[in-house]
């Protein structure tokens, strides 16, 4: 790969990254720990995150086990947990906290399918943004040294580029929606 779009085909790297990491946070029926990934607790005025000052298990599929380091931090938990937008009331009873979470409807299924479509389909417009900038990148080079052809190359490895990472945001989409869709 040429140097000059290395920096572009990372720039697409961190956009998929971005679109699985968001994806984590998306409750699909089962229980899964990532959900807590952007809720912070207020760990002696540093907000922090809940896997850093508490173990975080999952012992039933739809079952979230949080058991904090210091017991003092339970209700701090518990209160991040509620102001989130997660939508579940967590439950405590002194030692551990659990989010049991319900079975999702069919209803509530296809709207999460949705929202996961709308996100794919917005990092493909990342996708798309970073492959324009690169192509005008590309298009400056014309007043140096190199010539019509090495161009057109680059920018046809730009393009190869740009559907590789396409193609694998679809994939990422489809798998996101079977797990949602799956009872």
């Amino acid at each position: 790969m040429d140097e000059r779009i290395k920096p572009y085909q990372e720039k697409m790297e961190k956009t998929i990254a971005s679109l699985i990491n968001e994806y984590g946070t998306i409750r699909a029926g089962r229980a899964n720990p990532h959900v807590l990934d952007n809720i912070k607790v207020d760990y002696y005025g540093t907000p922090s995150a809940i896997q850093t000052v508490a173990n975080v298990q999952v012992p039933e599929a739809r079952l979230i086990q949080i058991q904090p380091w210091e017991p003092s931090l339970l209700k701090e938990i518990e209160k991040a947990i509620n102001m989130s937008d997660l939508g579940i009331h967590p439950t405590n009873d002194g030692k551990v906290i659990r989010l049991v979470f319900p079975e999702l409807t069919e209803e509530r299924r296809k709207e999460l399918a949705k929202d996961v479509k709308k996100k794919g389909e917005d990092a493909k417009v990342a996708i798309r943004n970073i492959r324009r900038d690169a192509n005008d990148a590309m298009k400056k080079l014309k007043s140096s040294d190199i010539s019509e052809d090495m161009i057109a190359q680059l920018e046809d490895e730009i393009q190869k580029t740009t559907d590789k990472f396409i193609k694998n945001i679809d994939e990422i989409i489809d798998e996101k929606t079977k797990e949602i869709m799956t009872v």
